[in-house]
């Protein structure tokens, strides 16, 4: 249940501002099934218990809103709960006779039926457990999509004390970030080190930018240059956070020496906070960085370029998209709008191959300024979006990292009777040049990988080559 929450957890990162596409019809088998599957018209309402008869709505509307569902087997869904069902079981040491998977035919209907009594058969044995139970079973049947844009959103808590502005967890970030841990984490890559201390337990216990993390709670963080889900533990949620040991290791000095830090509340910088963060740099060039796609996100990458122009003549771009985990493909598109005019930014396709060609929007003037783009496995889903519109269509750099390779496409929102939110990509994303980006990611220009000895020195060999190539 943890693994899975945690995963959940860190996908709401990507998909928090993700924009949604319009609904396509209902098949008819789901149809006549009677099976709810709305669009929310507003903020839910207070969750209520998760069941049996929310896990059916979900599964149905899977089937029938999602990329695959038309095609999708429909067992793997059930076998994926049923699973997890036995397993939560387990492991509290209730197993029951009863807890038997049913035969599956294939027939979605009757398979969902069965699945259905042999799971209330199961609860109905130990009912102290059936709110937990279900959830893990509904949490499964998602995960078992292996979608990087698909999530169940519920049973949201936020720690004693927070507000709006707040941090939570170590106060560190590292060179492998938290949405690549949950979403991608074969891409990352050894050493493991501490980028950013942030506040909190991290900046208490005294580390810097640049420490070697050795071990975490007596785990390697890579076996065999294999990343291991100990690294997980650098980026606990509420309410399940545990204490994480850490061996660490400065470089400069040769120092060794282990830590607990306890996760809790931290006030987070301000500037860290900001959408949009703009200066100008040598040679009048204009250094952007844009955290996140949010619904006004090209719209302020606008404003900062043109008050860094006022009074003198810019002479390019550098566009830090260094961890930003995505939203709005359509400001994506607005984005690259500001470099090309009558260009394809990207394809979003059926399961069948029927493709909508999103285009750049003509009405957004053009900067005409030399761009280079900084790119990172932090850079997620619309990131991805504009990175690989920027590199087909030729229209500046990319310098840095491959980004994260979380774009499996946009992700819509459906309200299930119990008051939590499904979400989903009934389309799948292809780069410009229709090429497969998920999983992928976008390869930069000019590969530039972060290394303790920078992070430690602070400096910034990714800037630093873009300002190189904006010069020559």
């Amino acid at each position: 249940m943890k693994a899975a929450r945690t995963a959940a957890a860190g996908l709401a990162l990507l998909l928090a501002a993700a924009c949604t596409s319009p609904t396509p019809p209902r098949s008819q088998a789901s149809a006549a099934a009677g099976t709810a599957c709305a669009r929310p018209s507003g903020a839910p309402g207070a969750e209520t218990p998760t069941t049996i008869d929310v896990i059916g709505q979900a599964y149905f509307c899977i089937l029938d809103r999602y990329y695959s569902g038309a095609t999708l087997d429909a067992r793997s869904l059930l076998t994926a709960g049923f699973t997890a069902l036995t397993q939560e079981l387990n492991r509290n040491g209730r197993d029951v006779p009863e807890a038997t998977m049913p035969a599956l035919t294939g027939d979605r209907r009757a398979d969902w039926t069965a699945f259905e009594a042999a799971y209330r058969r199961t609860v109905d044995q130990v009912p102290d457990l059936r709110d937990q139970l279900a959830v893990v079973t509904l949490e499964a049947v998602v995960a078992s999509l292996g979608d990087n844009h698909a999530r169940w959103a519920h049973d949201v808590e936020r720690p004693p004390g927070y507000y709006d502005g707040d941090g939570y967890g170590l106060g560190l970030q590292a060179n492998v970030n938290g949405p690549q841990v949950d979403a991608n984490p074969g891409t990352a890559v050894a050493p493991l080190f501490v980028t950013a201390v942030q506040g909190g337990a991290a900046q208490a216990a005294g580390l810097r930018p640049g420490d070697l993390i050795e071990s975490i709670n007596g785990s390697a963080p890579f076996v065999d240059g294999e990343p291991t889900p100990a690294i997980a533990a650098l980026y606990p949620r509420y309410p399940e956070a545990r204490p994480a040991r850490l061996r660490l290791l400065r470089q400069s000095t040769g120092h060794r020496w282990t830590v607990t830090l306890k996760p809790g509340l931290y006030p987070q910088d301000p500037a860290a906070l900001q959408v949009v963060r703009s200066e100008l740099l040598e040679d009048d060039i204009a250094y952007v960085r844009l955290r996140g796609f949010a619904s006004d996100a090209a719209t302020r990458v606008f404003k900062a370029v043109s008050r860094l122009r006022t009074g003198r003549t810019l002479s390019g771009v550098v566009l830090d998209l260094r961890g930003n985990g995505g939203g709005s493909p359509t400001e994506a598109t607005r984005l690259v709008s500001a470099f090309a005019h009558g260009k394809v930014t990207a394809y979003q396709c059926t399961v069948d191959g029927e493709c909508e060609t999103m285009r750049t929007d003509d009405t957004v003037e053009l900067l005409g300024l030399p761009l280079v783009v900084l790119t990172d496995r932090g850079c997620a889903s619309a990131c991805e979006h504009f990175s690989s519109a920027v590199k087909d269509l030729r229209l500046g750099l990319l310098v840095g990292t491959r980004t994260a390779g979380v774009v499996s496409g946009p992700a819509q929102s459906y309200l299930l009777s119990n008051n939590t939110l499904l979400s989903f990509p009934s389309q799948h994303h292809l780069g410009p040049d229709r090429e497969v980006i998920d999983r992928i990611g976008v390869p930069p220009d000019h590969h530039v990988p972060p290394t303790p000895e920078d992070a430690a020195a602070g400096r910034d060999p990714a800037l630093a080559k873009a300002l190189t190539l904006l010069h020559e």
